[in-house]
């Protein structure tokens, strides 16, 4: 699953920054982190805890988007007899961490990263998440790393995961892999990501589940001039996104297994806001059949094209209700993640998000057949809450940002007219409610003299569009 990030192309605009530092200074964010907390991270760095097994005789690449130096994976994956076997090496952040510490401790007060509008408010200072802990190339680095075998047809047949050294060969970014994937060696790392990525999206359509494909908001600013669009998404994107997903799996299994863990859960999706898409589908010319699930229509849809890339981003109204189910001793009687039909747990990301570190703790210790660290028991009770408020703040960051690129882009053309559809209405005041409009594609706050027409096609007014209050508003 990913978020909706904006990127920037060109220069970034100076309103641009000014409204990322208000944004911040509301909301009481900081990308900086407190002096203590700084000292305590340069000092993790020069004693890490080095694991005795030593992996780097595999060759890892990582697969980022370019730029990106918080590497938290990397894989290896080759042939084993008409199946195959995942390496799957994920940076051991408490390797330089104790339980408590300054560094510990202020990564549970934040509890992710925050992105927006090439902006980053980071979960552990640079030095550790973009340095001496990322697993950046030729460089030996501690790593949980997990060994998951794949029958023929892509499915799991069983999984460890260790502590290892671990060595990355290669820095890769998502184009230049895509570039490149017709001519890479056949049973080569990214030609079996290709075949084991294709073959865990069919496993995916199998058992019904969908994984957003999630398009990333790009502006550019070009004299002053704001455009705002979707990114194209790579097909290597998703084959990356499986086997991370592939990873969440078999630790959620784990997990259950040792009835010890916490868990990504997600209740099914509510009629209405299905209904509600429906209108959002209509709003941006998309053929959904009336007899089609959401699922299948979700992975119908071709990011690459800017209406749908739209469309996927409204289906995030689905994971609505997305939550964490910390256990020990009994699994949740709901355990299951609506969207992706299955058990998951998040293990792959502890750089930017704090639960993956305890799945990572857990599992590892449930494999070599140890008892869980007891800091990890201590504190897993409140890391749902934990979670669930740095996810809040994720989202308010998240929405502002794209409030203000949207209001930006749309500033100059107060008093145009817009095609789009009606997608909901307040439930105590008919005449206000949202609508979408089709291009750009922007859904805002619409108001009328008359109850508004819900799920019709409309014309509608730019009433307002403010980068200071990062409103957009609509009339009817």
């Amino acid at each position: 699953m990913g978020t909706r990030v904006v990127h920037v192309k060109g220069a970034t605009a100076e309103e641009l920054r000014k409204g990322l530092v208000a944004i911040q200074q509301e909301q009481h964010l900081s990308p900086d982190f407190p002096e203590q907390v700084e000292q305590a991270a340069r000092q993790a760095t020069a004693s890490p805890r080095l694991p005795a097994r030593d992996l780097t005789d595999l060759e890892f690449v990582t697969i980022d988007p370019p730029g990106a130096m918080d590497l938290d994976q990397a894989m290896h994956l080759e042939v084993d007899g008409d199946g195959y076997v995942v390496h799957y090496a994920i940076a051991d952040v408490m390797a330089f961490l104790e339980p408590g510490d300054p560094v510990d401790e202020e990564a549970h007060r934040r509890g992710e990263s925050l992105y927006g509008a090439d902006s980053k408010i980071p979960l552990h200072p640079k030095v550790l998440s973009e340095g001496a802990a990322s697993l950046l190339p030729d460089q030996d680095r501690p790593a949980f790393v997990w060994t998951i075998r794949l029958d023929a047809g892509g499915e799991a047949l069983e999984s460890t995961v260790e502590r290892a050294l671990v060595r990355s060969r290669q820095r890769l970014d998502y184009e230049s892999v895509q570039r490149e994937i017709d001519r890479v060696p056949a049973g080569s790392t990214l030609a079996l990501l290709r075949t084991v990525g294709e073959l865990r999206l069919a496993k995916e359509a199998e058992r019904g589940g969908v994984s957003l494909p999630m398009p990333a908001q790009e502006v550019d600013v070009r004299d002053d001039h704001w455009v705002l669009e979707y990114r194209d998404m790579l097909p290597v994107e998703s084959w990356n996104a499986q086997i991370s997903l592939l990873t969440g799996f078999v630790s959620a299994s784990l997990m259950a297994a040792g009835k010890v863990g916490i868990l990504r859960t997600l209740p099914p999706a509510p009629e209405h806001a299905v209904t509600r898409l429906r209108r959002t589908a209509r709003a941006l010319g998309i053929d959904w059949p009336g007899g089609q699930g959401h699922a299948d229509f979700i992975r119908s849809l071709d990011p690459s094209d800017p209406a749908e890339a739209a469309m996927v981003v409204a289906c995030t109204s689905l994971l609505r209700g997305a939550g964490y189910a910390a256990f020990d001793g009994h699994v949740p009687d709901q355990p299951v993640h609506a969207a992706l039909a299955s058990p998951y747990a998040h293990v792959t990301a502890p750089l930017r998000r704090l639960v993956d570190r305890y799945g990572l703790e857990i599992c590892a210790a449930l494999c070599a057949g140890e008892q869980v660290p007891q800091w990890v028991l201590d504190r897993l009770d409140a890391l749902p809450d934990t979670m669930r408020d740095s996810g809040r703040r994720a989202h308010a960051y998240e929405n502002a940002v794209v409030n203000l690129v949207e209001a930006e882009t749309l500033k100059s053309r107060v008093g145009e007219q817009f095609e789009g559809v009606v997608t909901e209405v307040e439930h105590d005041d008919e005449r206000k409610g949202a609508v979408m409009v089709r291009d750009p594609a922007v859904e805002a706050t619409v108001t009328s003299h008359s109850p508004l027409p819900v799920g019709e096609d409309v014309t509608v007014t730019l009433a307002e569009a403010d980068p200071v209050s990062r409103k957009v508003r609509f009339t009817l």
